[in-house]
């Protein structure tokens, strides 16, 4: 008898932990095994395919993009841009709302001289393979005067380019693009926060409601409404690494995977917990956000697999009293 409620209430148990799938693990370090790659200076993930990164040398490779299965560290495709300069200074790279690919021609490395810089653009190809395909080329100048910078972020809901610069003159800031960039003129980008950070790149979370920015050895994460960052939410973990360049958040929002420079650098990831989660990321937290990042507010909704692993226990305790109640009565 005693047996058989031991019975009855191992089987409720295990229905429960059936029923509540294990957290998804966060994605595996890999490395980039390319030996054309040694100086990867940006970091983006595929919006078109799952597990695949976007990198690029820094500079004195050509115009080449190359996409990265995150699973072996393989490259699966290099991408090749006709249509521009000869790149000077390439330090990121983003992906954008629209489908397309957004590569920062924007270094310097003489502290800021140079009266102009670049942004590229083009689609995100369907297929991987090595293509070569026509890049649309922006002017682009500082309000502010020159900046060395190594950070562009393009916001995944309003479409808006964002960059970072370095600090120097008293410290490093964001500057924002016009709303949409153009091909007939020069894009002026003007300050829309101050940035404490040595900035060596930066990106949006999938939702845009948080922003990343880091550092050869650090990383900060702020909170991001209406086009600019509203809070500082604190330091964010960063692994050592040789030379720290990079960071993308993953598609989930949920990891941040961190690059280096080097010969056959690794690329590592770093999960996140508490407000450093996107909102969209967050257990039971209103998935919905606006064009500007902004949350609703409502009531929180509970998480479906929690309530559903709580009344299958709570059906297996009743069948345990029940069986109990049963064999007393015998």
């Amino acid at each position: 008898m005693r047996s058989l409620l031991y019975a009855a209430g191992a089987a409720g148990i295990l229905l429960c932990a059936v029923a509540t799938p294990a957290v998804a693990d966060e994605p595996d370090s890999f490395t980039i095994g390319d030996s054309r790659i040694t100086e990867s200076s940006g970091l983006a993930a595929s919006r078109a395919h799952p597990g695949i990164y976007w990198t690029h040398n820094d500079s004195d490779d050509g115009p080449y993009i190359y996409a990265v299965d995150g699973r072996t560290g393989r490259t699966v495709a290099r991408i090749t841009l006709r249509g521009i300069g000869a790149p000077r200074d390439v330090e990121a790279i983003s992906v954008g709302p629209d489908g397309d690919i957004y590569v920062g021609d924007i270094g310097d490395n003489l502290g800021g001289t140079w009266d102009h810089v670049w942004i590229y653009r083009f689609p995100e190809p369907k297929q991987l393979r090595d293509a070569t395909v026509t890049a649309t080329q922006f002017d682009v100048k500082y309000a502010e005067g020159a900046r060395d910078a190594e950070a562009l972020m393009v916001h995944p809901k309003t479409g808006r380019v964002y960059i970072a610069s370095k600090k120097q003159d008293g410290g490093g800031a964001l500057f924002a693009g016009p709303r949409r960039l153009s091909t007939s003129g020069t894009n002026v980008f003007r300050k829309v926060a101050p940035i404490d950070v040595w900035v060596t790149d930066g990106a949006f979370s999938p939702d845009g409601t948080r922003l990343v920015m880091r550092s050869y050895f650090g990383a900060r994460m702020y909170r991001w409404q209406h086009d600019k960052p509203k809070d500082d939410i604190g330091s964010v973990g960063v692994p050592i690494q040789q030379q720290g360049e990079s960071v993308t958040f993953t598609p989930d929002g949920r990891t941040l995977m961190y690059g280096s420079e080097g010969d056959h650098s690794e690329v590592k990831p770093v999960g996140l917990s508490g407000d450093q989660l996107p909102e969209s990321a967050k257990e039971g937290g209103d998935q919905g956000s606006g064009a500007n990042g902004d949350t609703g507010k409502g009531s929180p909704d509970l998480d479906p697999t929690f309530v559903k692993g709580a009344l299958v226990f709570i059906a297996g305790t009743v069948l345990v009293v029940a069986l109990r109640r049963l064999f007393r009565r015998r």
